[in-house]
Order: C-alpha cells, then structure tokens, then sequence
C-alpha cells in the first residue's frame, strides 16, 4: 500500500467487547467510514461472521481479547502498534450485568463481572494510555449506563460497577486533559441488544422478600429484551460524530428513556440538597 492509500484512511480504533451489540455496529459503521478498527473479543470468531466481504482487509484487524487477561491485553496493542504505530480512538464496551437483589447475590458471580465491567477496563487503559501519551492525543471512551448514573431494584452489582467506572473516568478526565487526551462517559438507557437476554447473568431465584421489587424489575427488563426503543445503529452513528467534534462532551446520555430517568435523578437529588441545606450547613465550625 502506497502513502497516497494510507491517507484515505482515518483514525484508528481499538474496540472491546466487538462480537455483538453496540460494540458489532460499532465496527460496522466504522469500516463504513473507511477508518482503521481492531474488532476485539473473547470469541473473534464472532466478529469474523458478520464482517462483509468486501470490507477492505488492510483496515481491520479482528484480534481475541479477555479483557481480565493483562498479558493477553499487552501482546494485542504489541500488534496494533506494529501494523499502524498508534491507537487514536479506544472504546471500552466489554461487559455483561448480572441480576440479583442485593442480599442473596452470588458474590461469586458479582466478582466476576467486577472483574470484567471495572477491572477490564482498567487493563486496558495501563496498555493504552501510554500510547496516547506517547502521541499527545488520544480519545478514550468508557462505556457506562443510564445505571451508572441512577439505580434500580435488582441490579444492584451492576449498578456498582458502572458508578465505580464512572468515578475512576471523572478523575482520569482530568488527569489526561492537560496530556491532549479526551475521555466520554458513553451511558446508553435501553437499546436493541442482547444486554438483558443472552448476555445477562441473572441469579436463579429471586427470594420471597424481594419478588415484588427486584424480582419484578428482573422479569420487566426481560421482557422488554428485543423491544428496547434504542436503535444500536444510532449508536454506532452518533458515538462516530461525536468524534469528529472539537468539543468533546465528557457525558453523553443516548436514548429519550436514559434522558428522562437521568433527569429524574437530577431533579430528586437537587430537591433533597435545597431541603436539607439548613441541616448540611449545620456541620460546620
């Protein structure tokens, strides 16, 4: 390939968690837009089969990561360095929920997507960020949720990874930002994916005390699995442009239903501080 086909291409970027679902559409529109991807998963043969034929192979790279696999982690960017010298876009979208109430939780099972949803991250992150410190610019976005803003009765773990993701990425933001590095919280409310059905891991039985709560919270996500209003090629579309924005937002809420219930939240919680503010300020010497 001559130097005048390798300034047809854009960015490169390094996706987790690329075998279904947001993470699929995502690489699928990128090639689109004839950028460079690593298509990253567990399973890549996952990826291979959705991947069209005429998708120009010198700007993929379809690669297995275990996201919880440090060594695994290091030895894919070793590639990715080699075939084009730099990650400019990562998207860390590998993740799963497991659905429980809180007191009969496996704490097992809740370790485990820890591991996956908190930690992963975190592993990518020590192979990439000094990539992009390297280069002086970068853009990293951490995929949370509408749950990592608000929580529900039943999901409680998940919930807990996703507000500790979006706590570690409120400081990284502004550790990086003087570095040339943008970070983007992506919180996603309830799209057309597998999230709720195949994907989720959900505790068996659903104890007495909790059925009418996290028992019916569990069953409704359940049914809406194949309903959900998002549309994950909107996703993939919006995250793309967002991109290409000067001005890159730190949070960005994706679906009317993630909107609402945010701004629910906002509007609870600003309600409590103004009423109690006498009392918070009764702390004080």
């Amino acid at each position: 390939m001559n130097k005048g086909e390798i300034a047809m291409f854009k960015d490169v970027w390094f996706i987790t968690g690329a075998s279904t679902g947001l993470g699929k559409e995502l690489v699928q529109y990128l090639l689109k837009q004839n950028c460079r991807v690593v298509a990253t998963s567990r399973n890549p043969s996952d990826i291979i089969k959705y991947i069209p034929k005429d998708v120009v192979q010198d700007n993929l790279l379809v690669l297995p990561l275990d996201v919880t696999n440090i060594k695994e982690i290091q030895n894919t960017v070793k590639i990715v360095l080699k075939k084009w010298n730099k990650v400019d876009v990562l998207v860390n979208n590998a993740g799963y929920a497991y659905f429980s109430s809180v007191e009969f939780a496996n704490n097992e099972e809740a370790r485990k997507m820890f591991d996956v949803n908190f930690w992963g991250v975190k592993n990518v992150l020590d192979s990439i960020l000094p990539v992009m410190r390297k280069q002086h610019h970068g853009h990293i976005m951490n995929v949370s949720s509408l749950g990592g803003l608000r929580a529900f009765a039943g999901f409680g773990y998940y919930h807990a990874t996703k507000f500790a993701l979006e706590g570690i990425t409120e400081s990284l933001a502004l550790e990086v930002k003087p570095l040339g590095i943008d970070i983007t919280l992506l919180e996603p409310g309830d799209f057309k994916t597998d999230f709720a059905g195949r994907s989720a891991v959900a505790n068996k039985q659903v104890e007495i005390p909790y059925e009418g709560t996290a028992g019916v919270n569990i069953q409704n996500l359940r049914n809406l699995s194949g309903n959900q209003p998002g549309d994950p090629k909107k996703f993939a579309k919006v995250v793309y442009e967002m991109h290409q924005k000067k001005d890159k937002p730190f949070r960005l809420l994706l679906g009317s239903d993630a909107y609402e219930r945010a701004i629910e939240k906002l509007d609870t919680m600003q309600k409590s501080f103004k009423k109690n503010r006498s009392i918070t300020s009764s702390t004080d010497y």
